[in-house]
């Protein structure tokens, strides 16, 4: 009975800083759905007039009816810049996707067939690139897990690789996040 009381206790403990956690995070201003953030008084100030143009790199595919962690970092990024007063229309985000994440990106029929069940980014594919998020599919890990430009989500572009669109999106003041 006491290991039973103190395994309780250990995880109500545990499960209380996360709940604490949680309570602040939200999301929005603009992803109402996805990409939770937390306000910071921040002594690392951000310039008037700062553009920010981002790409991420992401090959690590979901898990199976997961969302993408990278693709949520992206709405994340839009999220928390956002609220912190930078103009969504200085706001530019890229993410270049290789690997088997080609999957994560790819339409229902494709996901399915591939993976089984439903893309469970499919919506928030569709919130990125309605606000101008560019998904950027490596070409070559395409033709590797056999993914045409058909089977891409709508919204989703093909590159020749990803080593080409990080090429152009750097040339065109893209930085790459380092994590």
């Amino acid at each position: 009975m006491k290991s039973f009381f103190h395994a309780a206790l250990a995880f109500a403990l545990l499960a209380a800083p996360a709940h604490a956690q949680g309570e602040k995070f939200r999301t929005g201003p603009v992803f109402e759905d996805f990409g939770p953030v937390a306000d910071v008084d921040a002594d690392f100030s951000i310039p008037d007039k700062t553009k920010m143009r981002i790409s991420f790199d992401v090959s690590k595919a979901a898990d199976a009816g997961e969302l993408n962690r990278t693709l949520v970092s992206a709405a994340r990024f839009i999220n928390m810049h956002a609220r912190a007063s930078v103009p969504i229309e200085d706001i530019n985000v890229a993410v270049v996707v290789h690997g088997k994440a080609v999957y994560d990106v790819s339409n229902a029929a494709r996901y399915a067939d591939a993976i089984g069940g439903e893309n469970a980014n499919a919506a928030l594919i569709a919130s990125l690139t309605g606000e101008g998020v560019r998904i950027i599919v490596c070409g070559q890990s395409a033709a590797y897990y056999d993914v045409t430009n058909d089977d891409l989500a709508p919204g989703v572009e093909m590159a020749l690789s990803a080593m080409t669109a990080h090429v152009l999106l750097q040339q065109d003041g893209y930085a790459i996040n380092p994590f």
